[in-house]
C-alpha cells in the first residue's frame, strides 16, 4: 500500500514538473525576439560597465523592443566588433620596415543583423626571435 501511495505521488510531482517546464517554453517563445515581428534589427553589444563584459543588446521590430544579455570578452579590442566572425589565414612573414606581419580573413558568420566587411585585414607587431631553442639544447649536455 505504501508502494502505491509512493509511486502515485511521484507520478503527481512528475505531472507537475513536465506542466512547469512547457509553460516556461511558452512565455519563451510568446516574448522571445521573432514572436510576431520577423524582421528584427538588432544593436551592438553595449557592456554595462567598462568596456568588457556581461551587458545588453537592444532590438527593435516596428514599436516593439527588447533587451537580452550578451556578453564581449575582454581580450576583444578589434575594431570590427565581436558581432563579426571571420576565418583568418596564417600570419603573413615579417615586414622589416613596419616591423609588423598581416594576415587576412574573410566572413564567416555576422550574428544579430550586424554589418560586417567581407574581407579584413589585420596586423600585429613582429615578436623579437627568442633564443629558447638554444637555452632547451644547453642544458640537456650536462649529465
Amino acid at each position: 500500500m505504501q508502494r502505491r501511495g509512493f509511486l502515485l505521488l511521484a507520478l503527481f510531482a512528475l505531472l507537475a514538473l513536465t506542466d512547469a517546464v512547457a509553460k516556461k517554453k511558452d512565455k519563451v517563445k510568446k516574448g522571445g525576439p521573432g514572436s510576431e515581428c520577423a524582421e528584427w534589427t538588432w544593436g551592438p553589444c553595449t557592456p554595462s560597465s567598462k568596456d568588457c563584459g556581461v551587458g545588453f543588446r537592444e532590438g527593435t521590430c516596428g514599436a516593439q523592443t527588447q533587451r537580452v544579455r550578451c556578453r564581449v570578452p575582454c581580450n576583444w579590442k578589434k575594431e570590427f566588433g565581436a558581432d563579426c566572425k571571420y576565418k583568418f589565414e596564417s600570419w603573413g612573414a615579417c615586414d622589416g620596415g613596419t616591423g609588423t606581419k598581416a594576415r587576412q580573413g574573410t566572413l564567416k558568420k555576422a550574428r544579430y543583423n550586424a554589418q560586417c566587411q567581407e574581407t579584413i585585414r589585420v596586423t600585429k607587431p613582429c615578436t623579437p626571435k627568442t633564443k629558447a631553442k638554444a637555452k632547451a639544447k644547453k642544458g640537456k649536455g650536462k649529465d
